[in-house]
C-alpha cells in the first residue's frame, strides 16, 4: 500500500511517541508491508510554522525532515505540475493550501492518506487515522 503520511503525524512519530499504540507504531515502521512518503509539502508547511514559532523541533528543518525520512526508511514526494494544477478539481472544503495540496497528490498518485485531521474524509480520499491503524 502507498501511504502518504500528514505533517502532524511524521513530526508526532520523533517528537511525540507517546501518542501512538503500539499496533500503530508497528504499522508505521513496517516499511516492508507498505511504503511511505512525506510530501515536500508537508516539510514546506513544517518549515513555514518552525519559521514563525508556531512549531518547535530538535534541529532545523532542512536537518530534521532529510534525516527522520531516513531514519524512518520512508520516501520522498516531490511536489509535480500534475500535483499543483489537479487542485482546482478538489471541492472547496477548507482552504488550507498544503492539505489540498496533500490530497491532490494522494489523488493523482492513488494514496491513502495517514492523518488525524478528519477534514481529509469530505474529500473522498482514502484515509487512515491512527485509530484506525491502532
Amino acid at each position: 500500500m502507498n501511504l502518504l503520511i500528514d505533517t502532524h503525524i511524521f513530526v508526532w512519530i520523533f517528537i511525540e511517541p507517546h501518542r501512538f499504540s503500539t499496533k500503530a507504531r508497528s504499522f508505521l515502521e513496517d516499511v516492508e508491508a507498505n511504503k511511505f512518503y512525506l510530501s515536500d509539502a508537508s516539510a514546506w508547511e513544517a518549515s513555514i510554522k518552525f519559521g514563525l514559532g508556531k512549531l518547535r523541533l530538535p534541529d532545523k528543518p532542512e536537518l530534521f525532515f532529510a534525516d527522520r525520512v531516513r531514519r524512518a526508511g520512508y520516501r520522498h514526494l516531490r511536489i509535480d505540475h500534475g500535483h499543483v494544477t489537479r487542485v482546482y478539481s478538489l471541492p472547496n472544503v477548507h482552504g488550507d493550501p498544503f492539505d489540498r495540496l496533500l490530497v491532490s497528490q494522494a489523488k493523482v498518485e492513488d494514496m491513502t492518506i495517514i492523518s488525524n485531521n478528519i477534514v481529509f474524509k469530505r474529500y473522498n480520499v482514502d484515509t487512515l487515522t491512527l485509530r484506525d491503524i491502532s
